[in-house]
């Protein structure tokens, strides 16, 4: 993988669920730490449109040429807004990787989907339609799931963008971003 790769890291801001829109926040970062760009969105709390608005988001940029891969923080923003990583890899042709530092319960999940939602199955199964496999890293290991590159190049990616502990730079960047646009100030882990 070439050095210095630029990777759009993309998080969600802190919200309440009485809130109609969740900021999201993306950080586009030369690897393994260079901050070159800062994009943002918003995505509905509990919505639908987070796939619609992550491709506009990487397609629509003025740096769209040197964007080489999406990371996301988790499957889902705003709560239970589900990414289509595959949609987004198939219409922006970026390979996507969602990470999250805990292993998710998927019975939880699913309890909860079919508790507070309608399309709670079509939710659910975008969330299990792909592997969630471990990465390892020098910290702690992260769960992740991806499309669009074998995954030996996507464990190169994170040990790329990864300074120090185990989130990626972009990601994690993201994160301090959008905590800090919302509070004021960042806080808290990505």
């Amino acid at each position: 993988m070439k050095s210095q790769i630029r990777v759009l890291g993309i998080d969600d801001s802190p919200f309440r669920f009485g809130d109609k829109e969740s900021l999201v926040v993306g950080a586009l970062v030369r690897a393994p730490n260079y901050l070159e760009a800062v994009m943002k969105t918003t995505v509905e709390v509990d919505g639908t449109d987070s796939t619609d608005r992550i491709v506009q988001m990487a397609s629509g940029s003025r740096y769209r040429e040197q964007i080489k891969a999406i990371m996301i923080d988790g499957i889902a923003l705003a709560g239970f807004n589900v990414v289509d990583i595959e949609r987004v890899y198939e219409e922006t042709n970026l390979p996507v990787l969602t990470l999250t530092r805990d292993r998710p319960d998927m019975d939880e999940i699913g309890a909860a989907l079919r508790k507070h939602f309608d399309d709670w199955q079509q939710r659910y199964d975008l969330m299990a339609k792909l592997d969630l496999r471990r990465i390892e890293t020098a910290h702690k290991p992260l769960h992740a799931c991806g499309v669009g590159l074998d995954w030996r190049d996507f464990q190169e990616l994170v040990a790329m963008c990864t300074v120090r502990g185990a989130v990626p730079e972009p990601v994690r960047i993201a994160h301090l971003v959008s905590a800090a646009m919302v509070r004021g100030e960042s806080h808290g882990r990505s």
